[in-house]
């Protein structure tokens, strides 16, 4: 990637020397499969006599006209940036070129839908990727009008951030001339082409205008197309943001396309929203992901708002953007839909992943350091959306939610279709709350790591507590001790069920918090700090609660207590404190009476981890055969047709281990063997495939008649996975090779294919995997975009592998490479972190 980073430095030196008015961008989709043509007029203001650059990665650049004169285009441009010299104060650009279709999710995006060839194209631009498409100045705070007009064949949908308007029809092809945009960043501009099957709907905004809405996919999916639920949810979220607002939605329509081959779950285009079309469900799904896709939904509609409405300055305020929507979305999910229980979900899921995430030596404040686009790309991570979503929620329970709303929507007001910083909200909230925020900001948005929480405590001899105090520890490299507002939880036996007898609320801080509201009670059978989950820090169970833990967890009535539990429990195991072995007896113990999806989803993905990974690798043959064993029962156990049997199938079929479980997976394959409920649907028949390929008892000739039969873009990432999961030496070597040694795999091909590549029971067949990867490190990053380089240097680390050699190759790269790029080196830090943690876990578990 040299030459198409940005720094902040460069971004605050053109902002302060150009005003951006317009973009007239006409874009000529019939030209061919691997460019197309982009005619960009850009009109801007400038210090008169001064020089800068516009962005564009394009094949060929054609002409650069500036003022009337024509330039030079070979000397002024170098394929990623045009450089501009005597400017006037009135401008007007224009850059003809032939730009690039891409498959990596970046830029305009092409696909051919293998069931009956016809072409899609979608544009996904953040952070830095509207260059891939025309002329910009590609930078969040140089807002302008966009005016697209499309030429494209006449029976495809064309849709872009305006209404769509109809079009000149020449033949077949025809001319879509779209009205401008109001001022936006270019980065949620959009444009979506192609024979797309489209749903259309409208609601009524809170100002009494009629807002099209419109759903869309392609056609060889239509049938799975729930569209009347997506609107549905829809529907809930205008009202529920426009009421908490006070601002009425700020777009002409809103339009969702669930697109192939997508990188993440969504993007907040403005009116024009992105998704990953795993959402449209054409197999059988978890209800963890049913509820993943409302939360998703959701988290786009708040964008228009924050982040489309009011944008960031610079990519430092992405969090803002993010933990903003995190935490908007799921608010609205728990109030505004069926899904009431979204923030134990929050729990078990953001939360868990912000704690893995300021664990890491990367770690870094939620107000973030952004140097250039390198350091923005790797900072879509668990402190950018999670923890920063759960220090939003402890911000609105401070300053409480009617005046955070009210300071919200003054901001929104006051900044629309403006470029801001984080002072700009939190003057808003002071404003709205009367309260000083600045120490607030310093303790919790200015420094990293997390904090943890024990208890301590004496009894007498008859079990009555006579001293409680919660005891607070920073990691040394972090060493801030904050303060927190929590409640701490007493959970005793009743009818069988374990449920909460007494409850205190308190502020704590420093090292050490005494809890005298506590003394005199008896101590009960769980204690359970962070009781309803009001803090952001890692707990402890006493001894005694984790022993109760282990056998009862199950027991625990409510299901965020539960969630709170099994999060400290996890936690215990990851930090070395418990022996991993102990954590999978933990979920096998318990894990067939938990009612909540996504709490499910997450044990089974631990519980897989711990057995490849945490455990002693003296045991982890043993291990694994045991948990793939009760994985198996509880699927015979579960209620039919249930959510829990569906889960535990999955994950029954990813560790299967022995000769029996191949023959439970085949005969489930074939047909000869059925549980009540289950349908062996077209994705659940490739996860039984998978475990019998990992297992030696199929092959290229199953996986080739398996594809045959589900010849689509999700079967063909399947198969990828499948033929990268064969578990020789051979097969894991021809995987590697076919998206490193050879550019043009797809991104979902290379996603695939890494979740093949490292699922195996045995690692010795990744052996010779370490060496080649670490050879490979540097070519993919300089010769691959930043989205495919990173979905190889992620998806394809060995990591399952975890030894003592694995971690000395890593050390042994950053040693040698400590001149390359800041973000790639926090990849391999990351890496590198993650091996030491699983052989401090396996230490433990000897």
């Amino acid at each position: 990637m040299p030459g198409e980073n940005l720094t902040r430095a460069e971004a605050q030196e053109r902002a302060a020397l150009v005003d951006v008015d317009s973009y007239d961008i006409a874009l000529d989709l019939t030209t061919g499969d691997e460019t197309f043509r982009s005619t960009t007029t850009v009109k801007f203001r400038a210090d008169e006599g001064a020089s800068t650059f516009i962005d564009h990665i394009s094949r060929t650049v054609h002409a650069v006209t500036l003022n009337g004169t024509e330039l030079d285009a070979s000397a002024v441009n170098d394929g990623v940036r045009i450089q501009l010299d005597g400017l006037a104060a009135e401008n007007e650009l224009t850059v003809v070129s032939d730009a690039l279709y891409g498959n990596t999710g970046e830029g305009l995006h092409r696909f051919v839908d293998p069931v009956d060839g016809e072409v899609y194209l979608y544009s996904q631009f953040e952070v830095p990727d509207s260059r891939r498409v025309f002329a910009v100045f590609e930078q969040p705070d140089l807002k302008a009008t966009f005016r697209f007009t499309v030429t494209a064949p006449a029976a495809w949908q064309v849709v872009s951030n305006q209404p769509t308007p109809e079009p000149v029809v020449d033949g077949e092809t025809a001319t879509w001339s779209f009205e401008p945009t109001p001022r936006i960043s270019s980065y949620i501009t959009a444009l979506v082409a192609g024979p797309y099957t489209v749903t259309r709907s409208e609601l009524t905004s809170s100002d009494g205008r009629t807002i099209p809405l419109g759903i869309f996919c392609r056609a060889s999916l239509a049938e799975h197309m729930d569209a009347d639920y997506i609107f549905d949810t829809t529907r809930k979220g205008f009202a529920f943001f426009e009421s908490q607002f006070g601002v009425a939605y700020p777009f002409e329509k809103y339009d969702q396309l669930f697109v192939p081959e997508f990188n993440a779950g969504a993007m907040e285009n403005a009116g024009a929203v992105t998704f990953t079309e795993s959402y449209v469900f054409r197999a059988q799904v978890t209800d963890a992901i049913r509820e993943r896709r409302v939360v998703t939904v959701l988290h786009e509609l708040a964008h228009m708002w924050f982040g489309d409405l009011v944008t960031m300055r610079w990519w430092n305020d992405l969090w803002l953007n993010e933990s903003f929507a995190e935490w908007a979305s799921t608010l609205a999910t728990a109030e505004a839909t069926e899904w009431t229980g979204a923030w134990t979900t929050f729990q078990a899921m953001e939360k868990t992943w912000a704690y893995r995430q300021d664990q890491l030596p990367s770690t870094h404040p939620i107000v973030a350091e952004i140097r250039d686009l390198e350091d923005v790309q790797v900072n879509f991570d668990g402190i950018t959306y999670a923890k920063g979503g759960s220090v939003l929620k402890q911000l609105v329970a401070w300053v409480g939610i009617e005046a955070f709303m009210q300071g919200v929507g003054a901001y929104f007001r006051k900044h629309a279709w403006g470029s801001t910083e984080l002072s700009d909200l939190l003057s808003e909230l002071e404003a709205a709350s009367g309260r000083d925020l600045s120490q607030w900001s310093q303790k919790w948005l200015e420094t990293a790591g997390v904090n943890t929480l024990r208890p301590r405590m004496e009894l007498t001899a008859d079990g009555i507590i006579s001293a409680f105090a919660i005891e607070q520890s920073a990691p040394a490299e972090w060493p801030t001790l904050r303060p927190h507002r929590i409640a701490v939880g007493f959970y005793e036996l009743d009818d069988d069920l374990l449920r909460r007898i007494h409850r205190v609320e308190l502020d704590i801080d420093g090292e050490s918090t005494d809890v005298p509201q506590l003394l005199g009670h008896i101590r009960p059978a769980l204690i359970l700090l962070n009781d309803d989950d009001l803090a952001y820090a890692k707990i402890r169970l006493d001894e005694q609660s984790m022993s109760t833990a282990i056998t009862s967890l199950s027991a625990i009535e409510d299901p965020l207590a539960r969630a709170l539990v099994w999060g400290a429990a996890w936690d215990a195991t990851r930090d070395g404190e418990t022996p991993a072995s102990d954590y999978v007896d933990l979920v096998l113990a318990n894990i067939g009476a938990e009612t909540e999806s996504t709490t499910i989803r997450l044990a089974l993905a631990q519980l897989a981890l711990s057995a490849r990974t945490y455990v002693h690798p003296s045991r982890r043959a043993a291990t694994i055969d045991k948990a793939a064993d009760a994985l198996w029962t509880l699927a015979e156990q579960a209620e039919a047709g249930s959510d829990a049997q569906f889960q535990f199938i999955g994950a029954f079929a990813g560790l299967a281990s022995t000769p029996d479980h191949v023959t439970i997976l085949q005969s489930l394959l074939d047909g000869s063997r059925t549980l009540e409920g289950l349908a062996i649907d077209a994705d659940l028949r490739w996860q039984l495939l998978d475990g019998l390929v990992l297992n030696g008892a199929a092959g290229p000739a199953e996986i080739d008649a398996e594809l045959a039969t589900d010849d689509t873009a999700t079967g063909r990432q399947f198969a990828a996975r499948a033929r990268a999961t064969i578990p020789t030496p051979e097969a894991k070597e021809a995987a590697f090779a076919s998206v490193v040694d050879q550019a043009g795999a797809s991104n979902m091909i290379v996603r695939y294919t890494g979740l093949g590549l490292v699922h195996v029971n045995d690692p010795a067949s990744l052996d010779a995997i370490v060496g080649r990867y670490h050879e490979a490190i540097v070519g993919l990053w300089e010769s691959r975009t930043y989205q495919v380089a990173e979905g190889l240097l992620v998806g394809l680390y060995p990591a399952v592998a975890a030894s003592p050699q694995l971690a000395e190759a890593t050390r042994g790269w950053l040693a040698a490479n400590e001149s390359a790029s800041p973000a790639l080196r926090r990849i391999m830090v990351e890496h590198l972190a993650g091996v030491e943690r699983a052989l401090a876990a396996q230490e433990r578990d000897a």
